[in-house]
């Protein structure tokens, strides 16, 4: 019988939230060690191209870390440290949970792109293979010529014709090769027992789930049992019997927040952990922090509601492209939007919250800090 969930109070649940998430105080370790124990510590760092004031990954990082600048999140973790692929959507995962990737790699087409990259020749995904192998790291670019095939729709986005490009990308997805960091903007390529050492070659304990599942929880802190974007690459674990077992087992806890109805999962021990005292500092929070991955969680514990409008018509946005909300003493006090022009951080607008104190020279310490994380 599964025992009846703890209840929590909504302040109680933001403490737990901004403490198991790194965000009370700026990591011991500085630079390139503290970026390594950040991923450790929050098991996922989610990917996003675009760069305002830092992509969500260099923002993950700097809100956790001092003495890391804009893009040396890559280098800090790169190669050996990590490796990306899809977990809650595309991520930075520690290189220890790559046998666990490969293994469920081996098993089962890898999501979307067995179907739709069938067509590419066979003969053409180990030539490029031969390629990485021979020369790499390598990025897409660096690739010789082999041909040109129509291009894939993917849910309206159109890929490359390049079939060197679709073949690497196949590759990536099988497990047998990884990205091992960044020149400039493009991905570089290499083969696994190069870019992560003896951890390529190591096997999964335990099957894919049962492990992705414990590190999901642990990376959310709570985890919502509703469907939703946290659940990504887990969809089907949300409805099987894993749940419950684990929490049968104790690995997981059920928690409710306030009076809400709706189930969260927990790590074991999770509502007992003590974390240390804040800082004081003011937060930028990427747009895909792990804080703001449960949007309505973030609405209950922290009173605030968070939307994000980039792929929103410019006419329907509330508040605008890339906002980031700001954190100060455990509580989400405002917002703003910014960029970076002729060599300066501009901030297009700031929006205080309602009822919230904020503390200006807080934010004037916060802006200059980024600016410096962003070498302007």
């Amino acid at each position: 019988m599964v025992s009846a969930p703890r209840r929590v109070t909504p302040d109680e649940a933001r403490d737990r939230l901004v403490g198991q998430l790194g965000l009370r105080a700026m990591r011991a370790s500085a630079g390139a060690e503290g970026a390594r124990e950040v991923l450790a510590a929050l098991r996922l760092i989610q990917l996003d191209p675009l760069d305002r004031v830092g992509t969500n990954a260099d923002l993950v990082a700097m809100a956790r870390v001092d003495g890391l600048k804009r893009g040396g999140i890559y280098d800090a973790l790169m190669p050996g440290h990590a490796f990306e692929h899809f977990a809650k959507e595309r991520c930075l995962v520690p290189a220890e949970g790559f046998p666990y990737y490969r293994a469920l790699a081996a098993r089962r087409p890898w999501l979307r792109l067995h179907s739709r990259y069938e067509a590419i020749p066979e003969a053409a995904i180990e030539a490029v293979y031969a390629d990485v192998a021979e020369r790499g790291p390598l990025t897409a670019g660096d690739l010789d010529d082999h041909g040109r095939a129509a291009p894939l729709d993917l849910s309206g986005w159109k890929t490359t014709t390049k079939v060197g490009t679709m073949a690497l990308r196949v590759l990536w997805a099988r497990c047998r090769v990884v990205v091992s960091g960044r020149r400039g903007r493009d991905k570089l390529y290499d083969l696994p027992e190069r870019a992560l050492g003896a951890v390529a070659e190591a096997a999964a304990p335990v099957e894919f789930a049962r492990w992705a599942l414990l590190e999901r929880v642990e990376a959310a802190g709570l985890l919502s049992v509703n469907a939703g974007p946290q659940w990504s690459m887990l969809s089907e674990t949300r409805t099987g019997a894993l749940v419950g077992e684990l929490v049968s087992q104790g690995l997981l806890e059920r928690v409710q927040v306030g009076e809400n109805a709706r189930i969260y999962l927990a790590p074991r021990g999770f509502l007992d952990r003590r974390f240390g005292d804040d800082d004081g500092q003011m937060r930028i929070l990427g747009p895909l922090d792990p804080l703001l991955w449960d949007r309505k969680l973030v609405e209950h514990a922290f009173g605030f509601e968070y939307i994000w409008e980039v792929y929103k018509p410019a006419a329907q946005r509330r508040w605008g492209y890339y906002v980031c909300p700001l954190l100060h003493h455990g509580r989400l006090v405002g917002r703003f939007e910014g960029h970076v022009e002729a060599g300066e951080l501009v901030v297009d607008r700031l929006w205080r919250e309602e009822g919230a104190a904020f503390d200006e020279r807080a934010w004037q310490a916060c802006r200059e800090r980024h600016a410096s994380q962003l070498e302007i």
